[in-house]
């Protein structure tokens, strides 16, 4: 073969190998772009749906407080509505722990849902002071509700009790009296 025949040979051999790898050299740069492309919209997505689930969380946030806060109203009113209240003689009226009362009886003492219970005659008009124990007979009459009364909830170790139309903090192992609030009712 003379060199020119050898040349086109060559030629044509080298451009056979050679489209070939530029194609793929070109294919490999569109491919690699291709992949940063859906690198980018998988990162954006994703950067979407914790935008999505923040905004999610707050709104459902949001509606919790508001309800909490409802609920919180509610109960302020209801409870400010049973409440104690020095100045209402009538206070009681109307609440479910107080359906069989009917007054003071004399020889008796009534304790809101336990009902009207015999006193003794040595503390038919007795005043409770602190520093006084309350008689054995009169401390089972727990206040179940404090919050009716304006109460706090009471120490550990301490119960308020009903002790006629008053209320007494006591020292649950002694029958220590605390404090007294008087006529509650």
């Amino acid at each position: 073969m003379n060199r020119l025949t050898r040349a086109a040979v060559i030629a044509v051999a080298l451009a056979t190998t050679a489209a070939p790898l530029a194609a793929q050299a070109q294919s490999r740069g569109d491919r690699h772009e291709q992949r940063q492309d859906r690198r980018d919209d998988r990162r954006d997505h994703r950067q979407d749906r914790r935008e999505d689930g923040r905004d999610e969380r707050q709104d459902r946030r949001s509606d919790h407080r508001d309800y909490r806060a409802d609920r919180r109203d509610d109960h302020r009113d209801y409870r400010s509505s049973q409440r104690y209240d020095r100045n209402n003689r009538d206070w009681y009226r109307g609440r479910s722990d107080f359906n069989d009362y009917r007054g003071a009886r004399n020889g008796y003492w009534y304790a809101p849902s336990y009902g009207y219970y015999r006193v003794n005659p040595c503390y038919n008009r007795h005043r409770w002071q602190r520093g006084h124990t309350l008689p054995v007979a009169y401390r089972g009459y727990y206040v179940r509700d404090p919050y009716v009364y304006g109460l706090r909830q009471a120490p550990r170790g301490y119960r308020y009790v009903h002790a006629g139309n008053d209320i007494v903090l006591m020292a649950v192992a002694t029958g220590l009296i605390v404090s007294v609030l008087s006529g509650t009712y």
